[in-house]
């Protein structure tokens, strides 16, 4: 009995290591995918010459770190750290980028991959950090799923690390601690807490208006999100009902005890059709892309087992390579490519072993691929016909069999060949090292104690924000569990935890269009003055100052990042007050240092129009707001 629980437990929380693989690659990529994007605004948005410089952040730091807490006009935490901060100059934040591109790349590969996706999350929630005003939801997925990716095995299957693995003992196919739990109820959080902030405005239950609002904001809608808008208003009610539904209920499809494949399965298809959806409907970065990365994470064994059947055909069967055990280059090449193609099971065997094998290594100076015909191949069409195999490559082998490339990657092959020693200089920090999964109790002991650490702060965030809504609670001594929860939660004892929860920036809360979609919405435009009495638009100084509503397509001509529009957003919301003035300096400098002394700015004025959504059937109305001015 005890047997058959372990099983079910194993099923529902276990992750196989080739489903980790495949999120440790797209992991990889969308954080690369969002390193470039910030890239785009690397001197705006992370230098002193930028939006934020640093003093902004730094005027009460000092005075919120003896506090504890941030002082009133404090834009970044006491407890966040950020080694972006440390120099604010355009040299410094490009050799950090650097840095984070290394990793990301070491990630995506898979070498030293504890160490490099601890890296990638370090100096992620470091760019976070630097320019709060940047965040969006996506940067919140990214960070948490980051942070579980620490303590899971993410390097034992298709991976450097794996191709060099020495441990004599194979590895499981499933792996199952406190870390994947830990990293599923994540992924559950991002749904559920999500949901519940939904139930608290009336947009999404029970009047199901609240996709009619999201697709009339224009910062993240996108033509096909507009195009929905057309539909009668009780489809857009039922898409709001079938949303918010699924968002309760779908992630817990997972913990079914029978037919827990199936129903897996089901659940990752029906998710990753949902954030097709929502890409298609918003403009919203990466997220919908890592969330789909995240569901990838939970493929069953089954899956890949099938799949493995599948490619596992005579000629992959039957293929056999032979190298050189005297070099070690050699060596470490031919487990590298059995990895990388995914030739699984590919025996890789001593050419000194056998006597006509080892004639031709030395005859033709060459590694020997022998085929399930006993063919045998060497030098680059040895290359081309194991690519040939691959199950993710094969496509590469007419390109690699053309002659002219064939011709050159002989000529590459000859030349290494021949200089054996100087290529296994190359290949030198390549070591084999054995990999486990075993985790030992203090291990599961702390992973489990940060998970309670993150469901604490989204209970807190719940109650704290339920009692900031509703009247009913601050007007009145009314107690419930709501009241009672909040009183626990703030006492001193949890207080002290949200410390590290600070420095973990395991500080969550799953507000994306949540309670409520926003309604503020609207467009900036930016005049200046210039000394010889011209006036230009400041937003772009190629096209005349206008008051229309941009296009969708005019809007990604401005916000070219999904970091612009969420500072744009963020400047008609509550920290705008506190940014504005750094954004009138920033663009004073950008335009003046571009211009001669006749075309200085003398003043500018930022106005926004402010296009509030109103209820469906009612007149839309547009009032234009000056927020800033300078002189």
């Amino acid at each position: 009995m005890s047997q058959v629980k372990s099983s079910k437990l194993t099923n529902i929380f276990g992750l196989d290591l080739r489903s980790l693989a495949v999120f440790r690659i797209g992991l990889a990529l969308v954080v690369i995918v969002d390193l470039f994007s910030r890239f785009r605004g690397i001197s705006a948005h992370y230098t002193d010459q930028g939006v934020l410089p640093r003093d902004a952040l730094h005027s009460n730091l000092f005075a919120s770190f003896i506090a504890l807490q941030p002082t009133p006009n404090s834009l970044l935490h006491p407890w966040y750290w950020s080694f972006n901060l440390l120099n604010g100059g355009l040299w410094f934040q490009l050799i950090l980028f650097t840095v984070a591109l290394i990793f990301c790349l070491f990630l995506l590969f898979g070498y030293r991959t504890r160490l490099a996706v601890i890296a990638v999350w370090a100096l992620n929630i470091s760019l976070q950090n630097r320019n709060p005003a940047l965040i969006f939801a996506g940067d919140d997925v990214l960070r948490a799923m980051l942070f579980w990716s620490m303590f899971l095995p993410l390097g034992c299957s298709y991976s450097i690390d794996s191709a060099f693995n020495s441990n004599p003992k194979p590895l499981p196919k499933k792996v199952i601690n406190g870390a994947t739990v830990a990293f599923i109820v994540q992924l559950i959080f991002i749904y559920t807490w999500s949901a519940a902030y939904k139930t608290k405005s009336e947009l999404w239950w029970p009047d199901g208006d609240a996709v009619y609002y999201s697709l009339h904001f224009d910062q993240y809608a996108t033509e096909f999100g507009h195009f929905l808008l057309g539909f009668p208003i009780p489809i857009l009610q039922t898409l709001t009902f079938g949303a918010l539904i699924f968002e309760w209920i779908g992630p817990f499809l997972i913990f079914i005890p029978f037919r827990t494949s199936w129903f897996r399965c089901l659940t990752i298809i029906s998710f990753i059709l949902l954030h097709i959806g929502f890409e298609l409907c918003f403009a919203i970065g990466v997220l919908s892309y890592l969330s789909v990365v995240n569901w990838l994470a939970l493929l069953p064994t089954e899956v890949w087992d099938k799949a493995q059947e599948k490619i596992s055909t005579k000629p992959r069967k039957g293929l056999t390579i032979y190298y050189d055990k005297d070099c070690g280059f050699c060596k470490k090449v031919v487990h590298a490519i059995r990895t990388l193609l995914i030739l699984p099971g590919t025996p890789l065997l001593e050419a000194q072993g056998y006597e006509s094998i080892y004639e031709d290594m030395l005859e033709k100076n060459s590694w020997v691929v022998v085929d399930w015909e006993e063919n045998r191949h060497y030098k680059f069409e040895a290359i081309a016909y194991v690519v040939s195999l691959s199950p993710i490559l094969f496509f590469l082998e007419p390109l690699l069999r053309w002659q002219p490339i064939m011709n050159r990657g002989t000529k590459f092959y000859q030349m290494i060949a021949s200089n054996r020693k100087v290529a296994g200089k190359f290949t030198k920090p390549f070591k084999f090292r054995p990999l486990t999964v075993e985790s030992s109790f203090p291990f599961n002991l702390i992973v489990l104690l940060l998970l309670l650490l993150t469901t604490i702060w989204n209970l807190k965030g719940f109650v704290d924000q339920t009692v900031a809504r509703n009247k009913a609670y601050r007007d009145s001594n009314k107690k419930d569990w709501i009241i009672s929860t909040r009183n626990l939660l703030n006492r001193r004892t949890f207080q002290r935890l949200n410390t590290l929860g600070y420095l973990t920036r395991l500080d969550q809360a799953w507000s994306i269009f949540a309670p409520a979609p926003p309604r503020d919405d609207g467009w900036h435009v930016i005049v200046g003055k210039l000394n010889n009495g011209e006036t230009v638009n400041l937003l772009d100084e190629n096209s005349p100052i206008s008051w229309e509503k941009p296009t969708l397509k005019r809007r990604r001509q401005i916000y070219q990042t999904i970091q612009w529009r969420v500072y744009y957003i963020n400047l008609n919301r509550a920290m705008g007050q506190k940014l504005y003035p750094h954004f009138a300096n920033y663009l004073i400098r950008e335009w003046n240092k571009n211009h001669s002394a006749d075309q200085q700015l003398e003043s500018l004025e930022i106005y926004f129009m402010d296009e509030r959504t109103v209820p469906p059937g009612e007149k839309q109305i547009i009032n234009k707001n000056k927020v800033w001015s300078e002189y």
